[in-house]
């Protein structure tokens, strides 16, 4: 039994061993060369070709002879030179090199002999079409066309409206032209700084830090990005508001442990995707993690997976000829055509030899370059070292990107990055918006206790709702931010976050078009607009002869002289005239005597009551004192209505408390002086403005001398308070609700001219501003912003002193009080107490003229008469005859 086994195990050698010798004698030798540039990635570049060659021998009949090339970027003589030599041999394909510096004398060479080359760099020469003879040329590359239109969607995605590009070389730009292609003359410019040859990089990077640009695109290669992000962080350009897209496909194989703590965001394009399930296995057999694998090394490994196959489908219809080629001669290779038309159509049952390909999936178009591209956009990790897929893009949707990476997604991220921030605050010193305090007895105040105000306690709200917290401190120049041309560069606030000491600016700063092209703003937490701070009139207190206020003292004087004199001369004419003598018996037709009533006592009453519009029972007869009468009764007609008329204006002249009613009305008068704060959003409204009447008022202000403006709000109110109503003040209308809940003597006139808001700055494409305006939102919907708002206008620091007064209508009748009219009743009182002390008097002397008559004593006639006259019931008095008589 063991003789037998024995046996067949030989006789099963024997036959293995003859099928080998036969299988090697039908094996083809198949030479091609592979150019590689000799660095540090080389080792892993040949192990996989070894492995592809393998595969290779281990699936074809073919004995693949590999030449592979080391050479540096410099040696493009010795390249050519080599791959002469190599040609002599019969070669069916040459690969690579993988650099534009090695590549053009291969390139040329083989597309003068038509022989199959397979690209795997970015070339950005276009290559000749022959409409006869097509290019056997091809490039697994990505095209610079795509790339370019790739990283178009991704600026415009970021709304990217300003950026830096940051380049090594000038072809490199090639990348970046669709970036630029769409953009408009308005739209910010982009600046452009190339590296130099380094490895120096600061004096360039110093230079862009400057720019106070916060977006760069890094063209570079791969070996050199880590070493321009090392001395970026030194310059202070990998802050948290920096941003930067990377070019190089090979971006994500670079080490990034020592950025992990980089609070920059980073952006990346992938060619080659390590969590595929082809580069899993294939990190298995070459050993190496999938993260480590070049572009490059993975595109050669594709170009020969291409080649073999196009190869295996042309030897299955021909047998094809490789012969030697000379690179003097003009001579073409037989192969070449014929393997260019299998790559690029493939046949529909064509499987691939090797495993993958690793940059799936694989077309080409006329000129050899790869079509239907899809790259991964790949972001920097915030929470562990390396890389992660944020979308992917496709060049058959060029202007698509599909996110991996979800809104809500993102949204969770920001608000967790959010609650690990503290965030720089920068605010300027005024009322009411932020407020040194006083500290306590003996203590110092630090950090954000040195402050309060509605600003402070805005943050501090927005902080409880985001879980965040804050740090404020004071702008140095004290100004809100303005440009200034000569300089090229923003004071204030603004400037303060362009040069990046603080991250958001909270306080009565005005959005307005200019700051929001240098920075962002949030939603509105507060809308307003300008309008006038007046000072109220001052009303003096009224004499008390007011009354006699519409008429001067010669005119009362002129009155009165009239008055004696018209009753005398009435006095006068009456005697003269005949028919003022009247009978005083009219029942007697023969009187005996003739009576005049016109005693100077009846002509003064009778002009008196003229005067004062009551009439008079008597009245005369004849002519001529009729005709004195009505003159003087002329005269009493105008001088009392004039009076009265003069009486209603005066007194409607002395409780006129404003003489403008709105911004408009200054524009059309010189005596009242006004102006606002230089350089602010106000000046810059009535600057800029196109409407006639607020350009004119502009106009006024910059003409006049001394200056109309003023430094800041606070110097504003002091100087309208001071000026005697000869000076009005345009300010925001929240700022003139402060001061006139505080200062009794300012008052708001007419309403606002304009509406504008204010909003918490930060710096452009703020990364938590979608944030920050929900915040906001919701405390307004909470009525927080409301509640901030009563807190420091009305209630804190002296607000609510003075109640808001009703101004009647123009066409209301003003009311008057006792001070108006007190002398009238004075007028009444002194004459009531005349006529009571000559009703005493001829009251008495009635009594005395009694007692005599009566022969009683005073005292009795006086109890007498006073009891008479006390009983009201009484209305005839018995008239007791002197019986001496």
């Amino acid at each position: 039994m063991k003789i037998i086994r024995l046996v067949w195990l030989c006789v099963v050698i024997i036959n293995g061993l003859y099928c080998f010798n036969n299988n090697n004698k039908e094996r083809e030798n198949l030479n091609i060369a592979i150019f590689i540039n000799d660095n540090e990635y080389t080792d892993l570049t040949t192990n996989a070709i070894k492995n592809a060659v393998n595969v290779i021998k281990v699936k074809t009949k073919y004995n693949v002879i590999d030449h592979v090339i080391r050479l540096k970027e410099e040696n493009g003589y010795e390249a050519g030179q080599i791959f002469c030599e190599l040609l002599s041999n019969g070669l069916a394909a040459v690969f690579g090199p993988e650099s534009f510096a090695l590549n053009e004398v291969i390139e040329s060479t083989a597309l003068s002999l038509q022989l199959p080359h397979f690209q795997i760099f970015w070339n950005p020469k276009l290559l000749p079409q022959d409409s006869e003879n097509r290019s056997t040329i091809f490039n697994l590359h990505p095209q610079s066309a795509d790339l370019s239109k790739a990283l178009a969607t991704l600026i415009r995605d970021n709304d990217w409206s300003s950026y830096t590009i940051i380049y090594e070389e000038e072809s490199g730009l090639v990348r970046l032209r669709e970036s630029l292609k769409d953009r408009k003359s308005a739209d910010p410019i982009v600046s452009f700084r190339k590296l130099g040859p380094g490895p120096d990089y600061r004096t360039v990077l110093k230079q862009i830090k400057n720019s106070e640009d916060v977006h760069f695109i890094l063209d570079c290669r791969a070996d050199r990005i880590l070493d321009v992000l090392r001395q970026a962080k030194q310059v202070k350009l990998l802050e948290d508001y920096h941003s930067y897209i990377l070019t190089d496909l090979d971006a994500h194989t670079l080490d990034w442990t020592e950025f992990k703590e980089m609070p920059a965001n980073i952006t990346a394009f992938r060619f080659i995707d390590p969590a595929s399930d082809v580069i899993k296995n294939i990190r298995k057999i070459w050993r190496v993690d999938a993260t480590n694998i070049k572009t490059g090394t993975a595109l050669l490994y594709d170009a020969l997976n291409v080649f073999i196959t196009a190869f295996r489908d042309m030897a299955a219809k021909e047998d094809p000829i490789i012969k030697p080629l000379d690179c003097d001669d003009y001579e073409f290779s037989e192969h070449g055509q014929r393997i260019g038309e299998l790559v690029r159509k493939p046949p529909k049952t064509s499987k691939k030899i090797l495993p993958g390909p690793l940059s799936d999936p694989i077309y080409f178009d006329d000129s050899g370059q790869r079509t239907n591209i899809d790259l991964q956009i790949i972001e920097r990790s915030k929470t562990e070292v390396g890389f992660r897929v944020s979308g992917t893009w496709n060049s058959k949707k060029p202007n698509v990107i599909r996110y991996a990476v979800t809104s809500e997604e993102r949204e969770k991220e920001l608000q967790k990055e959010i609650q690990q921030k503290n965030f720089r605050v920068v605010s300027k010193i005024g009322a009411p918006y932020l407020m040194h305090r006083s500290p306590p007895p003996g203590k110092s105040l630090y950090g954000n206790d040195r402050w309060e105000g509605y600003a402070l306690d805005l943050m501090q709200e927005i902080c409880h709702i985001l879980n965040c917290s804050y740090t404020f401190e004071e702008v140095p120049d004290g100004k809100y931010g303005n440009y200034d041309p000569d300089k090229k560069e923003w004071n204030g606030l603004i400037g303060h976050l362009l040069n990046r000491k603080a991250d958001l600016a909270v306080c009565d700063l005005t959005i307005t078009y200019e700051r929001r092209r240098a920075v962002d703003f949030t939603m509105p937490f507060m809308t307003l607009g300008i309008s006038v701070l007046y000072a109220k009139a001052v009303k003096e207190p009224p004499e008390l002869l007011a009354f006699a206020h519409p008429l001067t003292l010669n005119i009362w004087l002129y009155m009165a002289t009239s008055y004696l004199v018209i009753s005398m001369i009435i006095f006068l004419v009456a005697r003269l005239n005949p028919n003022d003598w009247e009978n005083p018996h009219p029942c007697d037709p023969n009187p005996e005597e003739l009576e005049n009533i016109w005693t100077i006592r009846n002509c003064c009453w009778l002009t008196l009551g003229s005067i004062m519009a009551q009439g008079c029972d008597l009245l005369p007869k004849g002519v001529s004192t009729r005709m004195a009468t009505a003159a003087w009764w002329f005269f009493s007609l105008i001088m009392t209505t004039s009076y009265t008329a003069n009486m209603a204006a005066f007194l409607t002249m002395s409780r006129m408390g404003l003489t403008i009613e709105k911004a408009e009305d200054l524009a059309t008068q010189t005596k009242i002086k006004y102006g606002c704060v230089a350089g602010g959003s106000t000046s810059s409204f009535f600057q800029d403005t196109n409407f006639s009447t607020y350009h004119q008022m502009w106009v006024q202000m910059e003409s006049a001398d001394p200056t109309v403006f003023e430094s800041s709000n606070t110097d504003g109110v002091k100087r309208v308070l001071n000026s005697k109503r000869k000076y009005a003040f345009l300010m925001e209308s929240s700022s003139i609700e402060y001061e006139t809940e505080r200062n009794c003597d300012l008052i708001q006139v007419g309403g606002m001219i304009d509406s504008k808001g204010y909003g918490i700055a930060m710096t452009a494409n703020f990364q938590y501003r979608k944030a920050f305006n929900e915040a906001i939102l919701k405390m307004q919907e909470m009525g927080i912003l409301s509640r901030l708002k009563t807190k420091w206008w009305t209630e804190m620091n002296g607000g609510g002193v003075c109640k808001e007064e009703e101004h009647a209508d123009d066409n209301a009748a003003a009311e008057l009080g006792l001070d108006h009219v007190g002398g009238v009743f004075v007028v009444l009182a002194v004459g009531v107490v005349i006529a009571l002390t000559f009703a005493t008097c001829e009251f008495i002397w009635m009594v005395k003229k009694v007692a005599i008559r009566e022969h009683m004593g005073f005292n009795r006639a006086l109890m007498q008469e006073l009891r008479f006259v006390l009983n009201i019931w009484e209305r005839k008095k018995v008239i007791k005859k002197n019986t001496e008589k």
